[in-house]
């Protein structure tokens, strides 16, 4: 069973070379096992086109390895450098508003450009063969933060013509796509492959299936550009973990997709910069020092699932960050209940970025664990106390599957974002509804792909938004007693993007649950629809549907202007929602649906979180207040922290 570990984000080519074994020593005796290097030293590595420098990187390679600490190296091709920019100037993205994105900070670069990615292969296949077989090189990290800076859409010229080649492989003839896009609509319709542009500077709106295919299109791109780097890092470097740093709340691709060509996923977690992109102001003020109590959580399960069981956190926020509209520093404590809750989750690492805050360049605000004169800061004491908790407590990386499934998709985000039919509409934020209210009933949860395999063996799974439900998955679903939810605009679109014929939620689910959506709106909050019991109680936001219910369809809520708000078919195993709940309702729905599945709640005060995981039970406090939680360790001896949790605090033992 895996130990779990701590590391830290180190760039030696930043400090005076003198200055990498006192890094290394104090590293080590603060309980850090693990360092990431490298990811951003390509003009460092290469400094003239063609000749290498890797001396400089062997020898800090070295010195980090006699310390006993393993290494993570990074593949550079994030920030390519100035000469080879001016060597290929068709290698920069171009925004939608057809402006090049220059040479000047990171990520310059479009990843449809055939070019760069030999480039790209050429770079990697020198570092794989010069360091794969060192000892001290455990894992591989591509890239940095694929998409950041909304780097994944590209409307250059080289993406273009990779456009227009997907496009025929694809459908084989311009009237096939005519049919699929429905291009007759507006008098759209193509006579090649060469007509088509991409779906950026028309008039208004391209066709909907037309972006929807360009972001398929693009999230290839990505997972085709990180494929050529793992194929190269398995060939020199075998038997090393590979790795990509996903960020949190973005789906500009397919990560199920690109995980399928790694070894394990992570992700950056920085939770007061997250914090600062929530709607809610009370919720932004409450949590303003610690972090939402789901959102990093959340982001947790999915790279869990991402990674199929195995997944880091590379970069943990330390301190205030830079990047953010405001940028507060953490309560005493939320560093460390962020290790925990990811450890929680089952994370094999826990990684600060970074080690030494920068003097210069664009990040010189974001903490790390040292301050810029090399002495410690805050966060270095943390770590340093995490890890002899961790080794106090044995710590193993423990995964267990949860009783119930939330189904992400990355297809419905894309979908929902070229068609909102509202302002206010996410489908980021509708997921994220249901896993509060789970959150909120001491439940633990899976996220899952729209996979027929992925949803088998959970007691309750939840679809909501899923944009086109394939005939397999709806086949899948409810085997063995298992209650299932969808809705709201769960199946309301084909591949093609279109509206079914047999009108939402389509064919397949329709033969589980006999309904159909007849209309939908939306309207801007605070508006809420309300429910008719008990009386005056708002339950939808942002989103209504009005369904037509066949033959045995049981209504269980109806809104006050007595449309159906909540019902299942006739066995009781199959429910649909038809609008965006609100919290409360949320968490009228999932308490409901938990009791319909057998799965046992805790009604939890707002600011304490649980996680079940096999034996083990962790209980965080997000709030400013002591709790008491002695009703919820069944009179066991806590492992870790006490029975009146503190702010920030930590609580785990082992259960029955």
């Amino acid at each position: 069973m895996t130990v779990q570990k701590l590391g830290v984000c180190y760039y030696p080519e930043h400090w005076p070379e003198e200055r990498w074994a006192i890094d290394a020593r104090m590293m080590r005796e603060a309980g850090i096992g693990l360092v990431r290097i490298g990811e951003f030293a390509w003009s460092r590595l290469e400094p003239e086109p063609g000749r290498y420098d890797f001396d400089w990187l062997r020898r800090a390679i070295e010195i980090l390895h006699g310390e006993g600490l393993a290494i993570v190296l990074g593949t550079p091709t994030a920030t390519p450098p100035k000469w080879l920019v001016d060597s290929m100037p068709d290698m920069l993205a171009v925004d939608a508003e057809g402006r090049v994105r220059g040479f000047g900070s990171r990520r310059h670069y479009c990843f449809s450009h055939l070019l760069y990615r030999a480039e790209c292969a050429r770079i990697v296949t020198a570092l794989a063969e010069r360091f794969g077989a060192h000892p001290g090189i455990v894992a591989w990290q591509t890239d940095n933060e694929y998409g950041c800076h909304d780097t994944v859409l590209s409307y250059s010229s080289t993406a273009l013509a990779g456009f227009r080649d997907w496009l025929s492989r694809k459908y084989q003839s311009p009237q096939a796509l005519n049919r699929a896009w429905g291009t007759v609509f507006w008098s759209m319709e193509y006579r090649s492959f060469d007509e088509i542009e991409l779906p950026n500077l028309a008039v208004t709106e391209a066709a909907p299936a037309h972006r929807l295919d360009f972001r398929r299109y693009a999230s290839e791109q990505v997972v085709a550009f990180n494929r050529l780097q793992t194929d190269i890092i398995r060939k020199h470097s075998p038997g090393r973990t590979i790795l990509h740093n996903f960020m949190g709340g973005f789906t500009g691709f397919d990560h199920f997709a690109l995980c399928a060509d790694l070894d394990a996923a992570s992700w950056d977690s920085y939770p007061l910069g997250f914090l600062e992109n929530s709607s809610d102001p009370e919720r932004r003020q409450r949590y303003m020092r610690v972090g939402d109590p789901d959102f990093q959580a959340f982001n947790h399960d999915l790279y869990r699932a991402c990674g199929r069981g195995r997944w880091w956190v590379m970069e943990q926020q330390p301190g205030p960050v830079n990047w953010a509209a405001h940028n507060p520093a953490p309560a005493p404590g939320a560093i460390r209940l962020w290790a925990w809750e990811a450890f929680a989750a089952s994370a094999e690492v826990v990684s600060y970025f970074r080690w030494r805050q920068a003097p210069f360049g664009q990040e010189q605000m974001h903490e790390g664990l040292l301050l810029p004169d090399a002495t410690p800061n805050e966060a270095f004491h943390v770590v340093r106390a995490v890890s002899r908790e961790l080794e106090n407590l044995g710590a193993k990386v423990e995964t267990a599957a949860a009783k119930v499934a939330i189904v992400f998709d990355y297809e419905s985000a894309w979908a929902w974002s070229i068609q909102p039919q509202g302002k206010s509409f996410s489908y980021a934020r509708l997921i994220l509804i249901f896993y509060r209210a789970l959150r909120a009933l001491g439940i633990s949860v899976d996220i899952v792909p729209a996979r027929p395999e992925a949803v088998q063996g959970y007691r309750l799974v939840l679809l909501p938004g899923l944009f086109s439900v394939s005939e397999a998955l709806a086949a899948a679903l409810g085997a063995d007693g298992q209650i299932v939810l969808a809705g709201p605009r769960t199946g309301s679109r084909t591949p093609d993007f279109r509206i079914p014929d047999a009108l939402p939620p389509g064919e397949g689910l329709q033969g589980r649950i006999p309904v159909k959506v007849r209309r939908s709106e939306t309207f801007e909050p605070p508006f809420a629809i309300a429910i008719e019991e008990p009386a005056n109680v708002s339950a939808f936001e942002t989103w209504r549907e009005f369904l037509v219910a066949g033959e045995g369809v049981r209504v269980i809520d109806r809104t006050q202007d007595h449309e159906i708000a909540f019902c299942c078919d006739a066995g009781g195993a199959f429910h649909y929602l038809t609008g965006q709940p609100n919290a409360a309702y949320a968490a009228r729905v999932v308490e409901y649906l938990c009791g319909k599945a057998g799965i046992a709640i805790h009604r939890l005060p707002r600011d304490i979180r649980i996680r079940d995981n096999g034996p083990m039970r962790y209980i965080f406090n997000y709030g400013p207040e002591p709790v008491d939680i002695s009703q919820w360790t069944d009179g066991k001896s806590l492992l870790l922290g006490s029975e009146l949790l503190e702010p920030c605090g930590v609580a785990v033992f082992r259960r029955e």
